[in-house]
């Protein structure tokens, strides 16, 4: 796992928040800012980023958190209201760590809206050799 680094003026969402560059934000609230994804995965693809800078899910308190579903909630409304043709589901992705496939290293949450089944962001399930879940629970449990 990366160590949570401060912000930067390299940060592209510390920029974004300080309006240094400009996006196209759709929806906010006190802590967040929600916009339009420069390389989206399906039209409509919005971001939702915190206002102040913190690396990723982990390392966000709770209450900005909190704040960012309740835009996702705003954002979803805007998208089904007015989208000119209708998402069938949506995906909230957020990777954590570059092994997961975080690039910018200021907390994010993908909302992807979903058109048909095999377009738009797809999970791969890749094989990977996985403990019995019992033995998995063991040691989650205390």
């Amino acid at each position: 796992m990366n160590k949570c680094k401060k912000a930067s003026n390299k940060c592209i969402f510390c920029q974004i928040v300080k309006k240094q560059i400009p996006a196209l934000i759709i929806a906010k609230n006190n802590k967040a800012i929600a916009l339009l994804d420069i390389n989206p995965v399906s039209d409509g693809h919005t971001i939702i980023i915190p206002k102040k800078h913190y690396c990723d899910w982990q390392n966000t308190p709770p209450k900005v958190l909190f704040a960012i579903v309740k835009l996702s909630y705003k954002v979803i409304k805007i998208l089904n209201k007015s989208l000119p043709i209708k998402p069938l589901g949506y995906n909230y992705v957020s990777n954590q760590g570059k092994i997961a496939g975080q690039q910018v290293f200021h907390f994010h949450l993908h909302i992807i809206p979903k058109y048909k089944e095999n377009e738009g962001f797809k999970l791969d399930h890749g094989k990977i050799k996985v403990k019995k879940i019992g033995e998995i629970y063991k040691y989650l449990t205390i």
